[in-house]
């Protein structure tokens, strides 16, 4: 098996635990699919969320923060939900349930991703100025889930939906994404303007 799944924080497994076996905090999500369920559910696949602030041009080793830990709720074979989890000054808890595409869609990424020869270490990285999600596949299988380097050979699989220009489960080398991400985010010039720092357009 070539991805290597870090184990979660005990507290969050707890607290994911604890309001799948709370009808109020089922009953409440906006999730008509966990709703519906009838059988158990279990949370799997514990991924952490880093999220990338700011894309930065010629960062080389752009940094990411740690935002939460995500799990795919299981019913029989299929995930018909997840869960995000939150640090708090309290420590690991639930944050909230939630569906939609990019549930199956990490599935696929993460099937595709453990069929292939490489070992990775999987994680999700969020892209808010792009309203982007990607499994992050990390190089390093035994670093600290939480560290939040991206590095140039780590592999970004982008979800769908993916951003225009993008394409989903397309995997990409960092150093080869990053510069179409940067692309993305920088407004082009305007003819006949001067450029930054008043340089020639």
């Amino acid at each position: 098996m070539p991805l290597h799944v870090s184990p979660a924080p005990a507290p969050a497994l707890r607290s994911v635990l604890a309001a799948l076996g709370s009808p109020t905090a089922v009953r409440e999500a906006h999730t008509p699919a966990l709703r519906s369920v009838q059988g158990s559910l279990s949370p799997e696949l514990p991924l952490p969320v880093h999220v990338l602030d700011r894309i930065v041009p010629n960062d080389a080793t752009p940094r990411t923060r740690l935002a939460g830990w995500r799990f795919l709720i299981r019913s029989g074979e299929r995930a018909v939900a997840a869960a995000d989890t939150m640090l708090t000054a309290d420590g690991w808890t639930f944050s909230h349930f939630f569906e939609g595409p990019y549930i199956v869609s990490t599935e696929l990424a993460v099937r595709q991703a453990d069929s292939a020869a490489a070992h990775y270490q999987p994680r999700l990285l969020s892209v808010p100025e792009l309203y982007m999600l990607t499994l992050w596949l990390h190089a390093d299988t035994d670093a600290d889930a939480g560290g939040g380097t991206l590095a140039p050979t780590d592999v970004l699989v982008p979800l769908a939906p993916a951003p225009p220009g993008i394409t989903a489960h397309r995997p990409h080398r960092v150093s080869d994404l990053l510069p179409v991400m940067t692309m993305r985010v920088s407004p082009a010039p305007l003819p006949g303007l001067p450029g930054l720092l008043g340089s020639p357009a």
